[in-house]
């Protein structure tokens, strides 16, 4: 990892404020044609990616950047979704199709702005849930810095100065400067903060070329999540700071017009289906996962409607789990080429795995599954796919889990 880029190497590590900060904007899709369609605060509770038009279009876009700030799934995942997402929907004339190059460039544009920005807005409402009077700036240490923004190292200014409203980072394209609180002048020399250095005479002169502040990039003039900030502490008390926790909270608090949309398209993801197939090598070697539950997105309205009709419950704000329990009992029980045929089926495989988001989000049929072993109301899925027939048991749990849990798969060739 490459130290002077302390971004990057903070991105993997999702927080409850960060997750609240972009999920506020998913409320409101805004379709744009260029970068700078949306100003300053605006970007605090809308959504956009220059050139995107379509509602679908950025409900799967942001279902993607969502899956990489709320789970850390990387860029290569975000990637990987991009180029499926741009090729389902037909989207042509993004600035940089056409090459590897302009597309690297164009993804990675997306993912750390994005990154950053809900980063600094989430952190931003921590620092006033903390109430500290004073905030130190850090310079982020690259190999190559802004002359102007090295010059603010080690700056400590009063929480209210309008300094921060300006100059609060990331404040131009690629900046890992950071801020750090404190509630007295002691404790700011203490995280490395020198009370004692002055505020440069020019700080607030404006480049006549940008319209903004020297050193900052156009556009990049505001204090990302400063807006917002009361807002996305409240969502934060909802949830504990655990992966997969983080991961399923503050979905329930979207417009219900866009819930489906964004359940739906996380189930598309590439990276998921990915995910799964990884999930379930990991089980069959014995490795342990480092979250309880893979998550695969809320109950849509045609699931809520089906599973009502059978009995009777509105399952909303229910997601669809897997767990590692599941895939062990799936591979011990299906996933034995001889007794599978002795059955009149076929042995699950690992890439069977990264199919269950297609046979939850287009299933042909949604039918009662029994009861459990635990006692529990179980739904059976079908899926025909080219010459095979899929079925997937979930299992109902509890409102307080709030879980459709996978519990049983298997498959047979279609006569």
């Amino acid at each position: 990892m490459n130290v002077a880029d302390p971004v990057r190497a903070t991105f993997r590590k999702p927080f409850t404020e960060q997750v609240a900060a972009f999920r506020l904007r998913l409320g409101n899709l805004v379709p744009t044609s260029a970068w700078d369609d949306l100003q300053h605060s605006a970007h605090d509770r809308g959504f956009m990616v220059a050139g995107a038009m379509k509602a679908d279009l950025l409900a799967d876009l942001g279902s993607a950047v969502d899956r990489a700030i709320a789970e850390g799934t990387g860029i290569e995942a975000f990637r990987k979704d991009f180029r499926e997402i741009v090729t389902r929907h037909g989207w042509h004339g993004w600035t940089g199709e056409g090459s590897a190059k302009g597309e690297a460039w164009r993804t990675k544009v997306i993912y750390r702005t994005n990154m950053a920005t809900s980063m600094a807005a989430g952190r931003w409402a921590q620092l006033v849930d903390g109430g500290f009077k004073y905030l130190i700036y850090q310079h982020s240490g690259a190999a190559h810095p802004r002359l102007d923004h090295l010059s603010w190292d080690r700056l400590v200014l009063p929480f209210d100065h309008e300094f921060w409203q300006t100059h609060y980072p990331p404040n131009g394209w690629g900046c890992g400067c950071k801020v750090r609180g404190a509630h007295t002048l002691a404790g700011a020399r203490r995280v490395g903060g020198d009370p004692d250095k002055p505020l440069p005479d020019n700080w607030n002169s404006i480049d006549p070329k940008s319209g903004v502040p020297v050193g900052i990039g156009k556009g990049w003039d505001y204090a990302p999540g400063r807006s917002v900030a009361p807002v996305i502490n409240t969502m934060a008390e909802k949830t504990v700071n655990w992966p997969y926790s983080i991961a399923r909270a503050f979905m329930d608090d979207l417009p219900e017009r866009l819930q489906d949309q964004f359940s739906d398209g996380y189930r598309n993801l590439a990276s998921i289906s990915a995910a799964l197939r990884s999930f379930a090598i990991k089980t069959a070697d014995g490795r342990v996962a480092r979250d309880p539950y893979l998550t695969l997105g809320r109950l849509n309205r045609q699931h809520r409607q089906s599973l009502k009709s059978i009995y009777g419950d509105d399952l909303a704000n229910y997601q669809f789990t897997v767990d590692q329990s599941a895939i062990k009992h799936i591979l011990h029980s299906h996933g034995n080429i001889r007794t599978e045929a002795v059955r009149g089926q076929m042995a699950v495989e690992f890439d069977d795995f990264a199919l269950l988001p297609h046979i939850l989000n287009s299933p042909d049929t949604i039918e009662e599954g029994g009861v459990t072993g635990v006692g529990r109301n179980a739904v059976r899925f079908s899926k025909r796919i080219g010459d095979i027939i899929y079925y997937a048991v979930f299992e109902v749990r509890g409102k307080k889990r709030r879980m459709v849990a996978l519990q049983s798969m298997w498959k047979r060739r279609f006569r």
